[in-house]
């Protein structure tokens, strides 16, 4: 059973995703919080394996929050549900390491289907922001910085982090770092997104 803790300062919010959540197999809210200073605390006192926080929280914002608590419990997936589905929220959601983000205004469903892909180990943005950020700006990979375009390619083809890490000689951490980054100039929800748009470029072969 996934143990999920959801932070939203809105009770009546809350409420509606835990019901969400709880009819979904394998999956259980075991706590609320309502602000940042409580949510940090409830957080670590619970063995919760990933949280769904808004931004928006009184004593402390959401950005903040996760970072600390990712300093503190690297291995918590947090997947980001807000209604500030603009940059820079977006960008500083991932960079600061949530799995997810996936905004207030997209379809319920959306939500379920972030919390599987992050427990399956893949990011995720709900549908409606990866439609803005991919026509954001022209050519979404116009937008990459040449290391992000190198752990773009080999994600791409099909390597793990860990083995993108090996092949440009640079830390693990670093390639997540850069992933994110990608994933979200790109408007990706997972590897797969990738793998599709380097192969429509001729980037890949099947």
């Amino acid at each position: 059973m996934t143990r999920i803790v959801l932070v939203d300062d809105h009770a009546i919010v809350r409420e509606g995703f835990k019901h969400l959540i709880q009819t979904e197999p394998g999956l259980d809210v075991i706590a609320e919080c309502g602000d940042a200073e409580e949510a940090l605390e409830t957080i670590l006192a619970n063995a919760a394996d990933l949280v769904v926080l808004d931004l928006s929280l009184p004593n402390g914002g959401g950005l903040p929050l996760l970072e600390h608590l990712l300093s503190l419990r690297p291995g918590l997936r947090v997947v980001v549900l807000s209604m500030h589905d603009t940059e820079p929220y977006i960008s500083e959601a991932l960079r600061r390491g949530a799995w997810g983000y996936v905004s207030k205004g997209a379809a319920a469903d959306e939500l379920i289907a972030a919390l599987r892909a992050v427990l399956a180990g893949e990011r995720y943005l709900s549908s409606d922001i990866a439609r803005s950020q991919s026509t954001r700006d022209g050519d979404p990979l116009a937008r990459l910085t040449a290391r992000e375009h190198e752990v773009f390619l080999l994600l791409a083809r099909g390597l793990t982090p860990k083995q993108a890490a090996a092949e440009l000689g640079i830390g693990q951490k670093t390639v997540y770092i850069h992933r994110a980054s990608l994933m979200g100039k790109l408007g990706a929800g997972s590897e797969l997104d990738l793998y599709r748009l380097a192969r429509e470029r001729g980037l890949v072969v099947a």
